[in-house]
């Protein structure tokens, strides 16, 4: 019988691809020895993932089970651990992300549509048809709602210089990128492949070029489906296939020199590692090698940390992740003549 993800928030439903098995399932480890770059655990989360910077590089937001909480919601926490605070006290939430001034968010939930079929961010043929975005300031007052859809709103980031929000949305089964302005208006559709799902968009940091992840509809039955990143322009010009080997490529985080992006693989047999790619050359280094589940890579305004989400250290049963610290910056990954 085929083993299904226990959560997924919002961007993860991508891990079950060509793999049959929990992403939990591989044994609970420590980093080995080998990764070559050091890294660390951030104290006092419980349960969270996908986890984005803030403009100043210190704070995280990020998707959060703690005690008493019934579903996953939106945190947010300052890099050393401290000062964690829940943003949203109602529905079930998904991805959220920084405005570029630093002073408001921008996150998904079902708040509104509580009497809605409540559906599953982590099955793509029943997200929440209730998913609506949200921003609020960094309290998670004087929240402002900006779709009224009643489909599956999700999947949402700013470009780089806040004049746009990108977004996902699913109409009929059908997953497209979105754009609009910060103020809800000029709602924008972009994609229209009618085979390709397009979903976890993010700008590169000309403000101009996206880049995100696809998987095929007519493959969503077949256990072996791949999924691939592609780049266009923000007028959805330009759709360009990046990675060509069969299997998963998800979850890109392009860095602050819009050079190299940050992804996941999945390796044989059903293991998860963050790579790094340069666009230009196309070469890739592997970056994490625990033989636990990595995943959800976000790099820092400086291009000198990574953040991503681990099961690595977990005991044995355990099927929580942890958020994590990464110093990489010896790869110069910093915005061009800083």
């Amino acid at each position: 019988m085929k083993k299904k993800l226990l959560w997924l928030p919002c961007l993860l439903w991508a891990a079950v691809t060509t793999q049959s098995v929990h992403i939990h399932a591989q044994p609970a480890s420590a980093a080995p020895a080998t990764e070559k770059f050091k890294s660390w655990k951030i104290p006092n989360v419980s349960n969270g993932a996908e986890c984005y910077f803030s403009p100043n590089g210190k704070t995280l937001i990020y998707n959060g089970k703690d005690a008493g909480d019934s579903t996953f919601m939106v945190y947010t926490i300052n890099v050393d651990g401290t000062n964690r605070k829940r943003i949203n006290d109602k529905g079930a939430d998904a991805c959220s992300y920084f405005h570029p001034n630093g002073k408001r968010i921008i996150w998904t939930s079902t708040r509104d549509h509580l009497d809605m079929h409540p559906g599953n961010y982590s099955e793509v043929k029943d997200y929440p048809q209730g998913a609506e975005l949200y921003t609020s300031d960094l309290n998670g007052k004087k929240v402002k709602r900006l779709t009224n859809n009643q489909v599956y709103d999700a999947e949402v980031t700013y470009a780089p210089d806040g004049h746009k929000i990108l977004f996902g949305r699913q109409i009929d089964g059908k997953m497209d990128l979105w754009t609009m302005n910060p103020d809800g208006s000029d709602q924008k559709q972009i994609t229209f492949t009618p085979d390709w799902q397009e979903g976890g968009a993010l700008y590169l940091p000309d403000n101009k070029t996206i880049i995100t992840r696809a998987w095929k509809k007519s493959e969503e039955d077949n256990r072996s489906r791949s999924m691939h990143l592609f780049t266009l322009q923000e007028d959805g010009s330009d759709f360009k296939q990046i990675t060509f080997e069969e299997g998963t490529h998800w979850a890109p985080s392009p860095a602050p020199d819009g050079v190299h992006v940050f992804y996941v693989k999945v390796l044989p047999p059903h293991n998860y590692d963050i790579f790094f790619l340069n666009l230009q050359t196309m070469q890739e280094q592997q970056i994490t090698s625990s033989p636990s589940f990595d995943g959800f890579p976000s790099i820092s305004p400086d291009g000198k940390t990574l953040a991503f989400s681990s099961s690595r250290g977990n005991k044995p049963g355990d099927r929580s992740l942890s958020l994590f610290l990464m110093d990489v910056s010896e790869l110069g990954l910093g915005k061009k003549g800083k």
